[in-house]
């Protein structure tokens, strides 16, 4: 039996503020996929809903060349899975939007709300990672902008403080000859969370950009193995040894979907994969 709450549905974004930061056991709704599970299974305690599907500021869902794309909270997967703009653009992004859930949730669930729930083993964040994705939250004192590889601090944990909301994500244009993939393992076929997902990216400068999930606490951008491959050069022998070394880069977990033994030699293939398919040779 889901508990008794407040519905609260603002006008503007200011108004939303405001509101929670003065009632303290304020949820937002936005997509409502992991919020009606929660309140389900009475897992929070939650006396206030705030909707914030009226907000202009959080439809938004515009590319502008030289500027790159913005993602408003309310902007549902499915339109990034049909967006014809990121599935040339941000290629990884519009495989792991496809990858989520099914057809249907994804009519539902939010972009943002994938990143908010902040899940170790949430799709979207590896590529939005690898594109270097900044996250814009308001709150009573204004706008304030975060690197999306700074937004998690835990398992289900944010830098979101009392009366802040998530209003868009943005990406920068990732240029011309930018190319990316993603990749995940699953348990089963179908609409399975992923075990580990990996989104590699070679920039126009043939630099890379290496964003994972499901091998650590949060999503993780692998900052430290990037520079290595850079430093090397990226050839056939480096992906040979970046596959290898990426397994002292990550922290796997053993859990019902999968055991860290397991997670960490999944890493290796899919980043082999993805980066071999980049470059455009058979693994």
């Amino acid at each position: 039996m889901i508990s008794r709450f407040t519905y609260f549905k603002p006008h503007n974004l200011i108004e939303t503020v405001q509101y929670l930061e003065k009632e303290e056991k304020s949820f937002v709704l936005a997509g409502g996929t992991d919020l009606m599970i929660l309140l389900r299974r009475n897992l929070i305690d939650a006396e206030h809903i705030v909707d914030i599907k009226a907000l202009p500021e959080t439809a938004a869902f515009e590319f502008i060349d030289g500027a790159g794309l913005t993602i408003g909270a309310s902007v549902v997967v499915n339109r990034v899975v049909d967006s014809e703009v990121v599935k040339v653009k941000y290629p990884a992004l519009n495989q792991a939007a496809a990858s989520l859930a099914s057809f249907q949730l994804r009519n539902r669930a939010t972009v943002v709300g994938n990143i908010c729930n902040a899940s170790p083993g949430a799709d979207l964040p590896p590529a939005l990672l690898a594109y270097d994705a900044v996250v814009n939250i308001a709150g009573t004192q204004g706008i304030r902008q975060v690197p999306l590889h700074q937004f998690f601090t835990g398992v289900k944990r944010t830098v979101l403080q009392r009366g802040e909301l998530v209003v868009s994500v943005q990406l920068p244009e990732p240029g011309e000859g930018d190319k990316s993939i993603y990749l995940r393992q699953t348990r089963l076929r179908g609409h399975d969370l992923a075990t580990v997902g990996v989104a590699s990216r070679i920039k126009p400068d043939g630099k890379v950009a290496i964003g994972i999930c499901a091998v650590a606490p949060t999503p993780k951008r692998l900052f430290a193995l990037e520079d290595m491959i850079n430093e090397r050069g990226l050839s056939h022998e480096t992906i040979e040894w970046a596959a290898e070394e990426i397994k002292e880069h990550i922290h796997p977990i053993s859990d019902v979907r999968s055991s860290a033994l397991y997670r960490l030699q999944m890493a290796s293939v899919l980043l082999k994969r993805g980066l071999f398919n980049l470059i455009g040779k058979e693994d």
